[in-house]
């Protein structure tokens, strides 16, 4: 009798770095043990008010279905966002999905065919890697360096990795897991590439608004001449606060894209209806609300690069952008000292979980002496797992020498 068996599709999708070493943290929970989250972007900060307000303010009878596209309020409230940033964006050019991985999945599924390819800048946000396995798309890394703030590399060495299947090139700007903010001259670079190969660009913003040091993105919508190339993917996670919502959008002036992408979003049927409607007035005064987030981000980050430099033999960049930092440290294998800090590392029943760097990069053997820190609790709290971190890196060391 033949066997039943899965797809070689759902065997080969990678766990998320993010998110797989949650039973140990769990089990040390189970301990007693007090964890500091830093593998994770989930921030700490408040969700402006307004969202709750307008949660207790509706008065639905019943939960109906919204329309695939998402509520014209709330495509209104994204184009009003847009273009309050001078993007030339219409309601017409966008869809709201579900989180900004939603949008995702709807670029990746829209630009590539199985076997197709996407150039990513390794390390990458992991999900992009479980998208890919999705659809059965390859993406083709361009490696970047923790020596040189993993800006990116010279254009010839970008377009190395160019081939007949190349469709796109997956940018995330500022970027997670790095914290880069790439500079203008790379911005264009990407453009150039991008207009020269007719390759699309998948433009992930989640971003965009954090960061630091005086610091500007240059957005890719800038550049009229690649519009019917660009995908934005964006949502309200991160620059909100709202990671639980699930709203997120996708936006391009390609109508072809976005009837393909319509008919993605119509097999779902639609995006959450309350959470939808509750977002809408976190909009509205959405400037002032990210220059206060900004300055706490930044005051963070400035903490966590005090305690990476009291590490001997940490290398790391600071990082201008987003909420996130990769170092270089002085371990051999970041997955087995990740779960080394969980399972038997703690001081005062206090340890902390980090997040592998090998999960962020499809360039086999990368990362192995690189975590990711995510910078999302109190100053306080993360001065106490920097200096957790340096403790366990000795004990750890001692053990395995």
């Amino acid at each position: 009798m033949k066997k039943i068996s899965i797809s070689n599709r759902g065997r080969q999708t990678p766990s998320s770095a993010i998110r797989k070493l949650v039973p140990f943290a769990e089990e040390a929970k189970k301990k007693g043990r007090t964890v500091y989250h830093v593998n994770i972007g989930q921030p700490d900060l408040p969700t402006p008010p307004e969202v709750f307000k307008e949660i207790h303010r509706l008065k639905l009878t019943t939960l109906e279905y919204a329309p695939s596209l998402g509520f014209p309020e709330t495509i209104h409230a994204w184009g009003e966002f847009y273009r309050s940033k001078q993007y030339p964006i219409e309601d017409h050019d966008i869809i709201v999905t579900a989180g900004g991985s939603e949008g995702l999945i709807f670029a990746f599924f829209t630009v590539c065919d199985p076997g197709d390819e996407l150039l990513v800048f390794d390390p990458f946000y992991t999900s992009y890697a479980i998208i890919a396995r999705m659809g059965d798309i390859v993406l083709k890394p361009v490696m970047t360096h923790v020596e040189d703030g993993f800006h990116l590399p010279k254009k010839e060495i970008i377009e190395r990795a160019i081939g007949k299947k190349t469709k796109g090139i997956v940018v995330c700007n500022p970027n997670n897991p790095t914290g880069t903010v790439y500079t203008d001259e790379e911005v264009e670079t990407i453009v150039e590439i991008a207009k020269e190969h007719n390759l699309f660009i998948i433009s992930d913003e989640t971003y965009q608004e954090i960061v630091f040091d005086n610091k500007k993105v240059l957005p890719f919508i800038c550049f009229s001449e690649i519009h019917s190339q660009l995908i934005i993917c964006d949502s309200t996670s991160k620059r909100f606060n709202a990671c639980g919502a699930r709203i997120g959008c996708v936006a391009s002036k390609n109508s072809e894209v976005m009837q393909v992408m319509l008919r993605f979003a119509q097999s779902r049927l639609s995006v959450a209806t309350i959470e939808q409607l509750a977002m809408i007035p976190a909009f509205k005064n959405w400037k002032s609300y990210t220059e206060k987030i900004k300055k706490v981000y930044q005051s963070r980050r400035d903490t966590i690069v005090s305690g990476l430099s009291k590490i001997t033999g940490a290398k790391f960049t600071p990082p201008q952008g987003a909420f996130y930092i990769i170092p270089k440290l002085p371990i051999r294998d970041s997955d087995r000292f990740a779960q080394y800090l969980l399972k038997e590392f703690s001081d005062k029943n206090e340890t902390l979980m980090v997040a592998p760097a090998t999960g962020f990069y499809a360039s086999g053997g990368k990362g192995k002496d690189e975590i990711r820190i995510a910078y999302v609790l109190k100053e306080k709290r993360l001065e106490r797992a920097m200096e957790l971190l340096g403790m366990a890196i000795k004990k750890y060391n001692k053990m395995s020498s």
